[in-house]
């Protein structure tokens, strides 16, 4: 089997869009030319992978799906990494920063000015996956993202073999509305008992309730309110108005208690290409 990868990225495109003329006209084709790649891909596998009408995957198109986007990711990353190495060094400092990352980010950009030329510099503030799969693809030229994490276990990024250049861990805390009857306890929490306290859900800022569930391996962990902004002041803004509970990074955490259990960091990691003039400033 010799799967062309230009065939494979217009299934993805099409699966995607459910329509081949929406993928066609995303991906600069003909529509006849899309129906041809898939064609081949189908008569390559030997199985039909989509449906036609409506446009859904096969059950054998979903399987491909679940291996599809981490291959034509890592040829991406490939190809970026290559045009990389061949041009040099970027006349450019393009950073990506979860928001809880963004203080490292100014502490590394500002670090770096001594050995830096003048060059463009721009920061993107972004969730965590898209940040990783920029940097690898050569869209960003380095990227500091953070998360929750075992100590000494990487964060969960997609896989794009891009290297950790740095890494830095930090203790957590609960965030609490000043008059909680929690908030003047002096012994950690444990995040098992809290699994029916009202929680905020911010997944552009930290991680997800499924996600505590799973480290605290009870169900529960349900949202009170969902908040979809990038900002970590609004995200405190409304824990203080008493709208919910969220684990962060206990340094930003003015009304807390500190995390008892289970054993976990928040941890923050640089993400660059080798020889990186970027460094995770304390």
């Amino acid at each position: 089997m010799d799967m062309d990868p230009r065939f494979l990225r217009t299934f993805v495109t099409v699966a995607r869009l459910e329509s081949f003329s929406a993928a066609a006209r995303e991906l600069g084709y003909t529509q006849s030319g899309v129906s041809q790649h898939v064609a081949a891909l189908e008569a390559d596998l030997g199985l039909t992978l989509l449906h036609r009408r409506p446009v859904t995957p096969t059950e054998a198109g979903a399987r491909l799906l679940e291996h599809a986007g981490a291959i034509l990711l890592r040829l991406d990353a490939a190809r970026a990494e290559v045009v990389r190495t061949a041009s040099g060094p970027p006349g450019r400092a393009h950073v990506g920063a979860t928001p809880l990352s963004v203080v490292a980010a100014a502490r590394a950009l500002a670090a770096a000015r001594r050995t830096l030329p003048a060059v463009e510099t721009t920061v993107r503030v972004g969730e965590r996956d898209a940040i990783a799969v920029a940097v690898a693809t050569g869209d960003l030229d380095a990227g500091i993202v953070d998360g929750l994490a075992a100590p000494g276990d990487p964060l969960r990024l997609p896989d794009t073999g891009l290297p950790v250049a740095e890494f830095v861990e930090e203790p957590l805390a609960i965030a609490l509305p000043p008059r909680h009857p929690l908030a003047k306890r002096r012994a950690g929490l444990r995040l098992e008992d809290l699994v029916d306290a009202r929680w905020i859900e911010a997944p552009g800022v930290i991680t997800s309730l499924a996600s505590l569930a799973m480290h605290a391996r009870a169900e529960g962990f349900r949202p009170a309110l969902r908040y979809d902004g990038l900002d970590v002041g609004g995200l405190l803004a409304l824990v203080e108005a008493g709208e919910g509970l969220a684990l962060l990074p206990a340094r930003v955490v003015e009304h807390g208690v500190a995390l008892a259990s289970p054993a976990l960091v928040h941890r923050t990691e640089l993400l660059a290409p080798e020889g990186t003039a970027l460094r995770l400033v304390s």
